[in-house]
C-alpha cells in the first residue's frame, strides 16, 4: 500500500471535457504502471469529501479550460491544504489568458503576433462594420480570431478577407464574451514543452512540429488520430530549436508557471513568435506533451511520477 494515494482530476464542465477525461485516463494508467495508488475523479460536489477523507492525497489535475486552467481548482486546493501537480492559481490565470499572456511575455523581449482584444459588448454597441475597417488596417491578413479564455483552438478561425470577420468573431463569442484578433503568423508550427523538477531549473523538452494535413490545426487536427503529422523532434536548424527552447523557458517564468506548461511557437524567418502558453496540456493518445517526453529519451510514466514527486516535497 502506497503511503500515498494519486488523485486524478479530469472532466469538468467546460467544452474540452470530453479531451480532459482521455488525459486523465492516459494520466492515471501512466501512473499506476508506476506502481502508484490512484484515484480517478471528476470535479464535482463529491470531490471535497473524497480529497478529505484520504490519507496524504496528492492531486494531479488534468482538466482544460474553465475551472481546470483559470486558477479556480488550484485555489481550491490551496485552501484545502492539498498539494498538487501544476502551476499555481495566479499563474494559471495570467497564462488562460491570452490577452493577459501576450502582453506579459512581449514587454519582456519575446516576439509576439500584433493583436487586438474586443469584447462582444463593444463590438455589438459599436458596430461591426467600423469595427472591421480599423481590424483590417491595424492587423491585417490573413489574422486569426479566437476568445481569450479557451484552449483546443475551440472557437478560433483564420480570417483571410474583411467579409468573414462578422462570421468569425460570433462564433469566437460563442466560447467567451471577450474575442483577441492577431496578425496570423506563417511559418513552421511547433510546441515546446517545459518541466520543472524539485530543485532543478525548468528545461525544455524537444519542440515538436506540427503538420496539420487540412492545413489549420484545429480541434478536429488536434484530437482525431491521423488528422496531422507530427515530428518530433522538430526538423528545425539546431539554433532555432535553442531559440524555441528559450522562448518557452522564458515564458514558462514570466508567467510563473510551474511544474510543466507548453509553449505554442510559430517560427517565421528563423525567429520564434510566442503563440500561446498552456499550463494545463492535453496528454492525450494525440497530445504533445506525451510525444515530447518520447523524443526526449524520457518515459511518460515516470515523468508523471516525477511530477507528482515535486508536488509531494513542495
Amino acid at each position: 500500500m502506497s503511503e500515498y494515494t494519486v488523485v486524478v482530476l479530469a472532466g469538468g464542465l467546460s467544452h474540452e471535457r470530453d479531451i480532459s477525461l482521455r488525459s486523465g485516463r492516459r494520466v492515471a494508467q501512466a501512473l499506476r504502471d508506476q506502481g502508484l495508488e490512484v484515484v480517478e475523479s471528476d470535479v464535482n460536489a463529491g470531490l471535497i469529501e473524497l480529497l478529505t477523507s484520504l490519507d496524504n492525497p496528492v492531486a494531479f489535475p488534468v482538466l482544460h479550460g474553465g475551472v481546470g486552467e483559470d486558477g479556480g481548482l488550484q485555489q481550491t486546493l490551496e485552501l484545502l491544504g492539498i498539494p498538487y501537480v501544476g502551476s499555481p492559481a495566479p499563474a494559471a490565470r495570467r497564462s488562460f489568458n491570452k490577452a493577459i499572456a501576450g502582453p506579459l511575455v512581449a514587454r519582456a523581449g519575446l516576439t509576439v503576433p500584433r493583436s487586438a482584444v474586443l469584447p462582444h459588448d463593444m463590438f455589438r454597441e459599436l458596430g461591426a462594420r467600423h469595427l472591421v475597417h480599423a481590424l483590417a488596417e491595424k492587423i491585417g491578413f490573413p489574422m486569426m480570431i479566437k476568445p481569450v479564455r479557451s484552449g483546443s483552438a475551440l472557437g478560433a478561425s483564420r480570417v483571410d478577407t474583411a467579409a468573414d470577420i462578422p462570421q468569425a468573431m460570433v462564433a469566437a463569442f460563442a466560447y467567451g464574451d471577450v474575442n483577441i484578433v492577431e496578425e496570423f503568423i506563417e511559418g513552421t508550427e511547433v510546441t515546446v514543452a517545459v518541466v520543472e523538477f524539485t530543485g532543478e531549473p525548468p528545461t525544455a523538452l524537444p519542440a515538436v512540429q506540427i503538420e496539420p494535413y487540412s492545413g489549420v490545426y484545429d480541434y478536429t487536427a488536434r484530437y482525431t488520430a491521423g488528422e496531422t503529422r507530427f515530428i518530433a523532434p522538430a526538423a528545425i536548424p539546431d539554433e532555432v530549436a535553442a531559440a524555441c527552447a528559450d522562448v518557452a523557458i522564458q515564458a514558462h517564468q514570466i508567467l510563473g508557471l510551474r511544474d510543466l506548461s507548453r509553449a505554442d511557437i510559430i517560427i517565421r524567418g528563423g525567429t520564434p513568435v510566442f503563440i500561446e502558453a498552456n499550463s494545463a496540456p492535453g496528454m492525450t493518445e494525440t497530445s504533445l506533451v506525451p510525444l515530447a517526453a518520447q523524443a526526449g529519451g524520457c518515459d511518460f510514466g515516470e515523468l508523471c511520477a516525477k511530477l507528482v514527486a515535486t508536488a509531494r516535497a513542495r
